[in-house]
């Protein structure tokens, strides 16, 4: 069974655009050489730098409920391997923009060439940029999601500025991923989701 398939299955993939996306953007090709034997098991996964590609039902469920749509921008902090920021970039298409950050620079060239072996960053649809992701990304802000895939101790308050209205932030804070939808310029719709682990945001 797919990784796709087996994340479908367990009710962690639901949305269309999403599921497509988990099956032409593949987890083995976000791999060290050494570990791409063990891209099919749903755990996270060692990259280098004490840093790890997420396991597979947590980037789902955040994709989920970060609800990526076509034509959006997105801001990806803690690209890590790149997988997610691909993932992100297959959903937003050529109308859409995922910017990538990534403070350790071994890992933001890990990354990029990861997905080179696609056409986003050729395309102009995913940039990857060397950054502090608490500070996230002022000069492409503001983003219609923001997507952080390490564990914060609180929200960074920038990350709250640069979201458009209406717009979603989905961000791991200590053991819980916590959903934040703007209404409006001060007010924030906030639902927490227990129970994950994550490397702290550096």
């Amino acid at each position: 069974m797919s990784l796709a398939d087996d994340l479908i299955k367990t009710g962690w993939l639901k949305t269309p655009e999403i599921i497509a996306a988990f099956r032409k953007i593949k987890r083995e090709d976000f791999l060290p050489k050494d570990m791409k034997n063990s891209a099919g098991l749903n755990e996270a996964l060692p990259i280098g730098s004490g840093q790890t590609i997420s396991q597979s039902l947590t980037v789902a469920f955040m994709l989920e409920k970060l609800n990526p749509k076509p034509g959006q921008k997105v801001l990806d902090i803690g690209s890590g391997s790149g997988w997610t920021s691909a993932l992100l970039a297959e959903i937003v298409g050529e109308e859409g923009k995922v910017t990538a950050l990534e403070i350790v620079p071994e890992l933001k060239n890990f990354g990029e060439k990861n997905a080179s072996k696609y056409n986003f960053i050729r395309k102009k649809i995913l940039k990857f940029v060397l950054a502090d992701g608490s500070k996230g990304f002022k000069k492409e802000a503001p983003y219609d999601r923001i997507l952080v895939s390490a564990s914060a101790r609180k929200l960074p308050p920038a990350l709250k500025k640069q979201l458009k209205a209406n717009g979603i932030i989905v961000i791991p804070i200590r053991n819980s991923i916590w959903v934040l939808e703007k209404k409006s310029e001060n007010e924030f719709v906030e639902t927490e989701y227990p129970g994950f682990a994550f490397v702290p945001l550096v």
